[in-house]
């Protein structure tokens, strides 16, 4: 049996990540989420996962879980997420700092074969060239989110430098899907959608995205995980087919058959980058397969609507 830990399973993609990788009954999955932002219904229940409620940022906590399942494999996905929940808390997400060198430490300390960091796009600031490629970060975001990001992931890299720990980053881009919280773009137009309400734009809606649905994300983490491909390397998770804000909200009408109406309001001062566009062909080549289009992904997710509505 391989032991195998999850942070911050409680939430979106790593519940996805978890119960993908439950499926496989030679791996005991052990969820650990202070359920601050996460949900105990979004856990999945299979007999080889194991939840435990506590904090990634506090060692005491954390300490008895390694001693006792002996981990061999570690994605380290617990963070404070969401532009503006991140903007509203930086000193909170700032915090996320310690839980990243706690699970660093433990992992080395406890001989883990591989660490898994969920990074994100925002470790890319203001693009300065496309399409974004894992080898010229340019390190020019100010978000206290982006530079927690960035301080894991040098944190992998000096691990790995000093100790030899093996580690995997994941750079996501706009993963969205079933699950997800109701304060992401996706979901929030969603909501309004199906309820018939404004849908308000930051701005004129120019600013682009390439939106990647949570299955995509998922298979291509996991396969870089089984086929052991990428071993102390960045990849980026997400789509290149671009996105405006304000186009997605027109589909999103269009697909609900919605009376819904789009308000705009004033641009966020941080945060909103103009545009983003990945290098995937890392992630393309580990799947071998079309990413699921943006009209599917949102169709899918209309067929479940009490995810969004309750």
């Amino acid at each position: 049996m391989t032991n195998i830990l999850v942070t911050g399973a409680a939430g979106f993609v790593a519940s996805e990540l978890a119960g993908k990788l439950a499926k496989n009954s030679q791996y005991h999955v052990v969820i650990v989420d202070n359920l601050l932002t996460g949900e105990i219904k979004k856990v999945p229940v299979q007999n080889n996962v194991t939840f435990i409620k506590a904090d990634v940022n506090d060692r005491e906590q954390m300490q008895p879980i390694f001693d006792k399942y002996a981990f061999d494999f570690v994605f380290h996905y617990a963070a404070m997420v969401g532009v503006l929940r991140t903007l509203a808390n930086p000193v909170g997400v700032l915090n996320d700092v310690t839980g990243i060198k706690n699970i660093l430490d433990l992992s080395r300390d406890n001989k883990v074969k591989r660490v898994f960091y969920a990074s994100s796009s925002e470790v890319y600031g203001e693009p300065v060239e496309f399409p974004q490629n894992e080898e010229t970060t340019p390190l020019n975001s100010r978000l206290p989110y982006a530079i927690v990001k960035n301080i894991g992931e040098a944190y992998l890299r000096s691990y790995e430098q000093e100790f030899g720990l093996p580690f995997t980053i994941f750079r996501f881009f706009n993963t969205y899907g079933i699950k997800q919280s109701k304060d992401f773009v996706v979901s929030k137009f969603l909501k309004a959608a199906l309820n018939n309400e404004d849908i308000t734009i930051y701005g004129d809606g120019s600013q682009s995205r390439t939106f990647c649905f949570v299955d995509d994300n998922v298979d291509a983490c996991v396969a870089a995980f089984e086929q052991n491909e990428h071993v102390n390397d960045v990849l980026n998770i997400g789509s290149t087919i671009e996105t405006s804000v304000l186009t997605l909200a027109e589909t999103i009408i269009r697909l609900t058959n919605s009376k819904s109406v789009i308000k705009h309001v004033d641009p966020l001062k941080d945060g909103d980058m103009t545009r983003r566009l990945p290098d995937n062909h890392k992630m393309l080549a580990l799947l071998n397969r079309p990413l699921i289009t943006l009209e599917e992904g949102i169709k899918r997710i209309i067929a479940q609507p009490q995810y969004i509505l309750d």
